[in-house]
């Protein structure tokens, strides 16, 4: 069983100018015509679906969060999103995402930015903590924002579950793991969170989420969807 991706091109937004328009009015027995405006058109609804952040992302801008929050499980459209654990305010240290994690159950979003520009992380089902072995559900996935050359775009790409392992999310002191099949990590970060390491893996069938297969990380944030 092949795993589902997804891929987008973010394109640049356009504003259509308004146009009123005249509809003619016909009295019986007269050629005269009245002009009246066409009603103006309707405000467009606010999209339920956009995640209410409590705080900007450094990471992330208002067009990726609103792909990846498309691809978030249906019980968690309109949630909000809580940054527990950031680089820049917490330190690069594996250890205390861990600590910033405490007391926390429910998904988390893990985003980062290499020092190649390149976006990308992953979304687990449960929140990211220590653990003995594997955990998490089919809902994990990982996902991608490649700059494509000589265009301002960015391609979304999103790596689903393929069922032929649950090797979803580990936590040790040392690294953190996810996805995981003959030996490779889709996504592998030491406990420094400087160094990482993606490679395609058998959890998620993914492509190597960095421009190189080794990477170092220049920011890195941890969201909790509550």
């Amino acid at each position: 069983m092949k795993g589902l991706r997804w891929r987008y091109t973010r394109l640049p937004s356009q504003v259509e100018d308004a146009l009123s328009g005249e509809e003619g009015k016909e009295e019986k027995g007269e050629e005269e015509k009245e002009e009246e405006a066409a009603p103006a058109p309707a405000p467009v609804p606010e999209d339920p679906a956009e995640p209410q952040l409590a705080e900007a992302s450094q990471v992330l801008g208002a067009s990726e969060i609103r792909q990846l929050s498309l691809h978030l499980p249906p019980r968690l459209t309109g949630r909000s999103w809580s940054l527990a654990f950031c680089t820049s305010r917490d330190g690069f240290s594996l250890r205390s995402l861990y600590r910033q994690m405490e007391g926390h159950s429910g998904p988390a979003l893990l985003v980062l930015r290499d020092q190649d520009g390149q976006m990308f992380g992953a979304f687990s089902s449960s929140a990211i903590r220590l653990s003995k072995g594997f955990y998490g559900t089919g809902e994990t996935f990982l996902f991608s924002f490649s700059p494509q050359l000589k265009v301002m775009f960015l391609t979304f790409q999103v790596f689903k579950w393929t069922g032929r392992n649950s090797f979803f999310v580990k936590g040790d002191l040392d690294s953190l793991m996810m996805g995981c099949g003959s030996g490779h990590f889709g996504l592998w970060l030491d406990g420094d969170l400087y160094h990482g390491v993606s490679h395609p893996c058998a959890t998620f069938n993914n492509e190597v989420l960095a421009r190189q297969e080794q990477f170092c990380i220049k920011e890195l944030e941890a969201w909790v969807l509550s």
